[in-house]
């Protein structure tokens, strides 16, 4: 494992840990100016190196030439913010109350649609 992706491990690993430690101790009623933010932003961690790790493995297994370690982990981490900035997109929208199914569809439609675009 080359020593990026035992950082992505270590930040998946933290980043879990965070988001439990504000599920389960922090309280958007009594404090709604920290909750909420480090809610996102542990949320964003989360998905973000998960996927990324996700991807790797998954780009590993198929082996394609000409992708490198380096490639593949580059791609991987763009695919794991893209794939989180559509969650954390999907959660806004849901607090807010305007997220239908179609919507999120076509959110994570766009995210796919611009990856195909920068992975060509």
């Amino acid at each position: 494992m080359t020593p990026l992706l035992l950082r992505i491990a270590a930040a998946a690993f933290f980043s879990l840990a965070s988001l439990i430690v504000v599920l389960f101790r922090v309280s958007p009623l009594t404090s709604p100016g920290l909750a909420i933010p480090f809610f996102f932003l542990t949320v964003f961690l989360s998905v973000a190196s998960i996927t990324t790790l996700l991807c790797y493995a998954l780009w590993r297994a198929l082996s394609v030439e000409g992708m490198d370690t380096g490639r593949m982990v580059s791609v991987s981490l763009r695919e794991g913010f893209f794939l989180a900035t559509a969650t954390t997109l999907l959660i806004v929208f849901q607090i807010l109350g305007i997220l239908t199914w179609w919507i999120g569809g076509l959110i994570y439609l766009v995210f796919v649609l611009v990856e195909v675009a920068l992975h060509s």
